[in-house]
């Protein structure tokens, strides 16, 4: 298969039994994002309230989710998969050991590709020509460079605060994805808020899953630009968009209301409840995005 994002050999990652309209659908996926785990959280009708009320709770919430059996059993998995590993090599094989590694490291919709996964963490990312140099994402190279395991190997892993960094990180992934039944975009609107002010460019934004999904939305620029050259795909952010403003705090937060309100009429008008424009309005406050 053709590459249809710049830097992606999606060989790697379909089956050849995959039909066009698959891997749309999966490409799609890992650009935006779609692994939200079931929840028991209420809405109180308002994202922006809602928003609020998770940014205040998080700490108490994150704590939380990590004593859930789920979420505790997935941590003692992965903590007993570093301890039994040889090498890195087989560290980075153990399912149990990847999933909260790639989802610590929002990578969350990677974890069903374990063989490239492998090899893009074990790639040398001070080596331009490396696989992970290679990929769009850059919650890839993010990683990579962080470990280093081309470098450090094991020991990478095995350093008891980053198992406590990692361990914490999934709980609070897995807190936010919680979050998405009942609020849709509220997990995105979290990590788009304290990373915003790092995308300096068009491509930081398409080579970020969060940041794609909450400038396009916001934008109303639509899902399948991702099938366009990145070319065209940079032009409709740059456009639209002064990439200095992400540096304002207020301008961010002012961005990421307007995704929530969209994502919420997205699912009004999905589940035929047609949206109440004055209702959203009120909510939007002013918006100036």
């Amino acid at each position: 298969m053709t590459g249809i994002v710049t830097g992606i050999n999606y060989s790697l990652l379909f089956s050849s039994g995959s039909t066009a309209s698959d891997a749309s659908a999966s490409i799609l996926s890992a650009l935006y994002g779609s692994n939200v785990a079931s929840s028991t959280a209420v809405s109180t009708g308002n994202p922006l309230t809602d928003l609020k009320l998770a940014q205040t709770n998080e700490t108490a919430d994150v704590a939380k989710e990590a004593k859930t059996p789920q979420v505790a059993r997935d941590i003692a998995a992965f903590q007993q998969g570093i301890a039994k590993a040889k090498d890195i090599g087989a560290a980075l094989s153990n399912p149990n050991v990847l999933k909260v590694l790639l989802t610590a490291n929002n990578l969350a919709s990677q974890v069903q590709y374990p063989g490239l996964a492998k090899k893009v963490l074990l790639s040398d990312p001070s080596d331009g020509k490396s696989l992970v140099n290679q990929l769009s994402n850059k919650a890839w190279l993010s990683a990579a460079k962080t470990y280093d395991f081309a470098k450090n190997g094991l020991a990478a892993l095995e350093n008891p605060k980053v198992i406590a960094t990692l361990t914490h990180a999934y709980a609070e992934v897995l807190w936010r994805q919680s979050l998405e039944t009942a609020t849709p975009g509220l997990s995105n609107a979290l990590a788009f808020l304290t990373q915003a002010s790092s995308a300096k460019t068009a491509d930081d934004i398409l080579g970020d899953p969060v940041n794609r999904a909450v400038v396009t939305t916001a934008l109303g620029i639509p899902q399948q630009i991702a099938f366009q050259s990145l070319t065209a795909q940079e032009t409709a952010i740059t456009s639209r968009l002064d990439i200095t403003k992400l540096q304002d705090p207020k301008f961010v937060k002012a961005l990421t209301s307007q995704y929530l309100l969209a994502m919420q009429q997205n699912k009004r008008a999905s589940t035929g409840n047609n949206p109440d424009l004055m209702s959203l309005a009120t909510q939007a406050g002013g918006l100036v995005v």
